[in-house]
């Protein structure tokens, strides 16, 4: 079983970065292996709606994005991770997100997914709901911890001094390798996916 995990900071190195690597190691821990992807510090095109990926089945900017989905149809479950800017994710990690989404749904449908987030001081429960959505319209189940799925710190020695925040990473990589070996204990057992209803809005544009 695999995590990918996106660092969704400017920094590489950062406080983000620090966050992800107490999660690796606990995964490490739990027999998962994982995978850490920098979506780098420059500008990153946001979704322009042109649906070329409808029939070409990746985004038509062929970059970080194409990588994100391509390695995640081999991955077992996602952290997606960012600072957090006035009190809202970075705004490329928001662009790789709209575009992963929109372009490859399918390779996440049904796969955990979790967020976290660094941070000086606040603005990290506002930055989850934004994230959050993504998963919540893809069928992915939401892994959660015993509070919000945050870190504290200006630089990375910060954030290994925020023992709560620590323990939170922590228990969010638990808590997902418990899940993914539940869900594959589940597949031995010939459970399957729930049969779908399908609707259409009665509203009209």
């Amino acid at each position: 079983m695999k995590v990918l995990m996106i660092n969704g900071s400017s920094r590489n190195n950062g406080c983000t970065r620090a966050a992800l690597d107490i999660m690796a190691e606990t995964f490490k821990e739990e027999g998962i292996e994982t995978e850490i992807i920098f979506i780098g510090n420059q500008p990153i095109a946001d979704c322009m709606n042109c649906k070329k990926c409808v029939t070409e089945h990746q985004c038509v900017f062929d970059d970080v994005v194409n990588e994100i989905t391509t390695k995640a149809k081999e991955c077992d479950g996602f952290i997606f991770a960012s600072p957090v800017y006035y009190a809202h994710p970075s705004a490329r990690l928001l662009a790789v997100l709209d575009r992963a989404f929109y372009s490859n749904k399918s390779v996440f449908v049904y796969k955990p997914g979790a967020c976290i987030f660094s941070a000086r001081r606040a603005g990290q429960v506002a930055s989850m709901d934004v994230v959050n959505k993504h998963f919540s319209i893809s069928h992915m189940p939401i892994v959660s911890a015993n509070y919000w799925n945050e870190v504290f710190g200006s630089e990375p020695e910060d954030v290994y001094k925020d023992a709560e925040g620590v323990a939170t990473m922590q228990n969010i990589a638990k808590n997902m390798s418990w899940l993914l070996k539940s869900i594959e204990a589940g597949k031995k057992a010939g459970l399957e996916r729930p049969e779908l209803s399908t609707g259409h809005t009665n509203f009209h544009h």
